[in-house]
């Protein structure tokens, strides 16, 4: 199903709230089958970014495609996690019946949910740890286990590329180590995952590529590469001091 294209390529990308520029003259071509991670300050226009390739926020400038065609003709190869504040937690659904949610595509609207659909999403349940808490309404569960139903929707979807925003924001250590052995299963599948983060510290443990953002693209590529004291004092300036021993941490560990 995948072909040799970029599964997202942006260009000339530039956005603006009220007239302030939140984005500018954005451009990327993302690897496939990698673990990329958007890194910046707060305000950078991480979670903008991600908004602004699917179409939720308007764009002034610049073209968005996923693999070699514009979003609207791709939506069905894309899944999104977005953020848990983003999300209305009151409505009255179980955990079941958001990650069906995620069939939609391939059930069609208004059409009748079949047993094999069913199963996927029961299954997609069962990978993030959550199929005891399939008729469970989503407002009785916990933050980490509303961030697993999401995630498990989007499983559901059987996408080629996802976006997830800060889908480790908030969640216990074992919830965050259940979600980055399932995104990393999913690349060895031969997908693409793209998440905003914000633990500098986790950086190198948990992507392979880091796009590093604050409003432009201050350096992307291999973690290894671009994930420098260097470019991290770009990136965030003098906002930087405040993680100096986190840092320091990660450098010290990758010299030794």
């Amino acid at each position: 199903m995948n072909d040799s294209k970029s599964p997202v390529s942006v260009h000339d990308l530039t956005v603006a709230y009220q007239r302030k520029p939140v984005l500018w003259d954005i451009d990327y071509d993302a690897p496939e089958a990698k673990l990329i991670g958007i890194i910046g300050p707060n305000g950078a226009g991480k979670s903008t970014l991600i908004k602004s390739i699917l179409n939720i926020v308007p764009r002034i400038s610049g073209r968005v495609q996923i693999y070699g065609k514009p979003y609207a003709e791709q939506r069905l190869r894309v899944g999104y996690v977005p953020q848990r504040e983003a999300i209305d937690w009151d409505f009255p659904v179980s955990a079941l019946d958001v990650v069906i949610m995620g069939r939609y595509g391939k059930i069609g609207w208004f059409r009748p949910v079949t047993r094999s659909h069913r199963r996927i999403a029961l299954g997609a349940l069962e990978k993030v740890g959550m199929a005891d808490y399939a008729h469970r309404q989503i407002s009785q569960l916990s933050g980490g286990q509303q961030q697993r139903v999401f995630l498990a929707r989007a499983i559901a979807q059987e996408a080629d590329i996802y976006f997830l925003d800060e889908p480790l924001a908030g969640v216990d250590a074992s919830t965050a180590r259940i979600i980055v052995d399932l995104l990393r299963e999913l690349r060895s599948q031969g997908r693409t995952m793209i998440a905003v983060h914000h633990d500098l510290q986790t950086v190198p443990e948990f992507f392979d590529h880091v796009m590093l953002l604050n409003m432009r693209i201050v350096a992307s590529g291999p973690v290894g590469d671009v994930f420098t004291p260097e470019n991290l004092e770009k990136t965030y300036g003098g906002k930087l001091t405040i993680l100096d021993r986190a840092a320091q941490a990660i450098f010290s560990s990758k010299q030794q």
